[in-house]
């Protein structure tokens, strides 16, 4: 079945993981995403384990996508990316900012050819500022966004970072969602824009809801990490870790129910949702020493026998058979030619009518160059000539 982007056409001249991961987002939703590539290919084709010329990270960034391979340096490369370009709906580029100008692709060219795109710049810094014009990668970014603050050992205080990619994959989705908002409002106006978006702005957003309250009032701001304590959610048991939870009263009963600890209850420094944040730190430590005598599998149980939220944690490996992520078909195994079998996450939103789905393997470097060019008219006289040139980089 098609998806609910089926008929969009997306250029795609994006490396690394903000741009792809976004532009594989719009791919499992169907749309048609060409990944316009030089002839050294994304960087993340070198990054990491390979199976059949392909990287796991550039797989599980770039699924679903077409493939050409040009030398824009050479001058007759710059034809068939017009050409390319007059068909799309949408532009994604994440290069620093200026170069894509200089390529000849900046949004004043690439407007006069196809007014009514949507051209998306994603950049680490923004186009303006002290720290425009640097490269970025995902921890400069947590550097510069308040992560390490937020993620700091709470012993210690040493600053720490997210140890996965959150800066690039969070733009990913904050780019996704700003690209399909542009479509619907050019299917209301009828006119394109430009999208920016700097992967610092996006994690200062994201994290501002509750990471950043202290500074939400402005003339009251306050510290908050002098009032965290130094232990976090995660609790040791006889035979492996847990997490559990109580914020309102009726958790708080149960917590204490499931520990047999009823006079918890009413202890006048846990009474009230008020009382147990202001001693959080005495309340996890009391929670500990209960915990570490359980089974957690038994404790599991009674925890939510009694409605406190509350969960085993999970390694990587363990996600495999655990039976709520196996009732949600969050992981599937999918046979692609020329791959065997290979493990992705499912398109988290489900839809009913126009599903999203892993709808083909990422490409080789090139892979689709005759394919792409050929719907644009290209005769076969022509790809060759253009292979002659040095334009269009046989495929890999």
């Amino acid at each position: 079945m098609a998806g609910p982007l089926d008929g969009v056409r997306v250029v795609d001249f994006t490396t690394m993981v903000s741009g792809p991961v976004a532009a594989c987002m719009l791919a499992d939703q169907g749309a048609d995403v060409i990944k316009v590539e030089s002839p050294s290919g994304d960087q993340m084709r070198h990054i990491g384990n390979t199976r059949n010329g392909l990287t796991a990270g550039f797989f599980s960034c770039n699924r679903g996508k077409r493939s050409i391979c040009l030398d824009l340096k050479q001058p007759s490369a710059l034809e068939p990316v017009m050409k390319l370009i007059e068909t799309a709906d949408v532009l994604i580029q994440n290069f620093r900012p200026g170069a894509i100008d200089r390529m000849g692709f900046g949004e004043a060219a690439v407007r006069k050819i196809n007014p009514n795109i949507i051209y998306v710049s994603i950049s680490g810094f923004g186009r303006k500022g002290p720290y425009a014009h640097q490269r970025v990668y995902d921890p400069v970014i947590q550097a510069l966004c308040g992560a390490t603050d937020i993620q700091a050992d709470r012993d210690t205080g040493r600053p720490k970072m997210f140890r996965i990619i959150i800066a690039d994959k969070v733009t990913s989705l904050t780019a996704a969602q700003a690209i399909s908002s542009a479509l619907f409002a050019r299917e209301r106006t009828g006119k394109g824009q430009h999208i920016e978006l700097s992967m610092l702005d996006t994690m200062i957003s994201f994290f501002w809801p509750e990471g950043m309250s202290g500074i939400t009032f402005v003339g009251d701001e306050i510290d908050v990490t002098k009032y965290q304590g130094t232990m976090d959610l995660i609790y040791e048991s006889k035979n492996g870790y847990l997490t559990a939870g109580a914020v309102s009263d009726s958790e708080w009963q149960g917590m204490c129910k499931a520990l047999g600890k009823p006079e918890w209850v009413d202890d006048p420094r846990f009474k009230t949702t008020t009382e147990r944040f202001r001693n959080a730190e005495l309340r996890k430590q009391m929670t500990a020493v209960e915990i570490s005598t359980w089974d957690r599998d038994e404790l599991l149980a009674a925890l939510d026998a009694n409605g406190v939220p509350s969960a085993p944690l999970l390694t990587r490996l363990d996600l495999l058979d655990h039976d709520q992520i196996k009732a949600n078909e969050t992981i599937a195994i999918y046979e692609f030619e020329g791959h065997g079998q290979i493990r992705q996450a499912r398109p988290a939103a489900r839809f009913t009518g126009t599903p999203a789905d892993v709808r083909a393997p990422a490409p080789l470097l090139g892979q689709h160059n005759a394919e792409v060019l050929r719907d644009l008219g290209y005769s076969d006289d022509a790809l060759s000539e253009l292979v002659k040139q040095g334009a269009l980089v046989a495929g890999a």
